[in-house]
């Protein structure tokens, strides 16, 4: 799993104005229907950053798949991002992740291949990046109002199984420390035995009123199918409803939809920066 790279800054002078002001009032206590004192402080800075998510998320490229305020995938339902080794899958699952955490949708973010300090990294340092590209104030109090709704989970390859992920989970959900609304499935291997494991995680998700995404990676010397599906998702494409292919040219990455509804798949033009592995939109 390959780490973002440091990137120049990317102002939006509208989204400055906008957090500039809501700082002010909020520092000021005197924005327009509150309360003076501790509460009314606290009223403005729930309600600033209220706004500021919104914003985020209206600004964030994904909008272009059609899915402003809801979940690309539907409950039961497979995503996967496909790519060769470094191109950049992790960081747009993390991408998706945050936009969900956002959205205050409780993420279980699952690495069979990294530890969780390395898979936490990786949020912070997107999620930094895309604070610098907007000019975020106040990141850090921003950062702890998602944290909550990201829980980081990780196996061995070869201890991995959908029994040991039930168990896991309803330990949390017994508990009512965390009921996961979105699944991630960083490294999973797309072998030739891997579709009775994936039923049963599919079936799981039904049940459970979940969606997942999986990485699926690819290799340069291995042709597609006649539809350009990848190998390693040929023989169980049937069980993904969307399939985002990473798709480097030149010096861009490109985002291609192998698989998905018409809402996004005719009009998809984004692009990940190398620079930053951040998404933006070419439209």
């Amino acid at each position: 799993m390959d780490s973002p790279r440091n990137s120049g800054k990317l102002i939006d002078s509208s989204v400055g104005k906008i957090v500039r002001s809501t700082e002010q009032a909020v520092s000021r206590g005197d924005a327009a229907g509150s309360t003076k004192g501790p509460a009314g402080v606290i009223y403005i800075k729930e309600r600033y950053f209220t706004m500021l998510k919104k914003d985020l998320i209206l600004r964030n490229p994904l909008r272009v798949m059609g899915h402003e305020n809801d979940d690309i995938l539907e409950s039961g339902q497979f995503g996967a991002v496909l790519a060769r080794a470094g191109v950049g899958k992790t960081a747009f699952l993390v991408q998706l992740s945050l936009n969900a955490l956002l959205r205050r949708k409780n993420v279980l973010h699952i690495s069979l291949t990294d530890p969780v300090n390395k898979v936490s990294l990786w949020y912070k340092e997107v999620f930094n990046l895309i604070a610098e590209q907007y000019q975020v104030h106040q990141i850090n109090q921003l950062w702890d109002s998602v944290l909550p709704h990201r829980f980081i989970m990780t196996f061995r390859v070869e201890g991995f199984s959908v029994p040991k992920l039930q168990e896991r989970l309803a330990d949390l959900t017994e508990q009512n420390i965390f009921t996961p609304q979105m699944i991630i499935v960083d490294g999973f291997p797309f072998d030739d035995a891997v579709e009775p494991s994936l039923r049963e995680f599919k079936n799981m998700v039904a049940l459970q009123g979940m969606h997942a995404w999986f990485t699926v990676r690819t290799h340069r010397h291995q042709e597609p199918e006649a539809d350009g599906t990848p190998l390693q998702l040929a023989h169980v494409s049937d069980l993904f409803e969307v399939a985002i292919q990473l798709l480097p040219e030149g010096k861009e990455i490109h985002v291609k939809a192998l698989k998905g509804g018409d809402s996004f798949s005719k009009q998809l033009d984004l692009r990940l920066d190398p620079s930053t592995m951040l998404l933006t939109n070419q439209s």
